[in-house]
């Protein structure tokens, strides 16, 4: 079931491409564990929670908020890891990294369309992103010590 969102506005920066938010969940501060989310429009595959940045918000505030929405999960952000572009979507997401505190035990997407969360190790994270989200690949990436680099 994709989530509707029928009042959203979606907002774009000055070249036209949409802007959104989102956060690398993860479980400790050596981030080698990530929370990835089941895709509304897919189930069965598996992506960084994120969304459209809403008026009046920053992108902090966007990524704190879709974190809550689609993951159940709240936390402190530790670094902006960067702005990420799709050409295909024509977005940029503006990423961060945040260290989970709490865990709800349910939340808005779980109960309105059935959304699972579940913590990966993160290079089973990455080869589970790897065909389907190869931009979202790229953010876990960056989180791989430099001398253990996946080819």
């Amino acid at each position: 079931m994709v989530k509707e969102k029928p009042e959203s506005v979606r907002l774009y920066d000055e070249d036209g491409y949409r802007r959104r938010a989102a956060c690398i969940c993860v479980r400790n501060e050596a981030e080698s564990e990530v929370l990835l989310v089941t895709s509304s429009r897919q189930p069965e595959r598996w992506i960084v929670p994120g969304g459209g940045v809403e008026p009046e918000e920053d992108e902090a505030g966007a990524a704190m908020r879709e974190v809550v929405e689609e993951a159940g999960v709240r936390g402190n952000l530790v670094r902006c890891l960067g702005v990420f572009q799709n050409e295909e979507r024509k977005h940029r997401t503006s990423v961060y990294i945040l260290l989970v505190t709490e865990e709800m035990p349910e939340w808005e997407d779980s109960q309105k369309i059935g959304r699972r969360r579940k913590w990966f190790p993160l290079k089973e994270a990455i080869e589970e992103l790897s065909i389907y989200k190869p931009v979202q690949t790229s953010y876990l990436k960056m989180l791989l010590p430099s001398n253990n680099k996946l080819s």
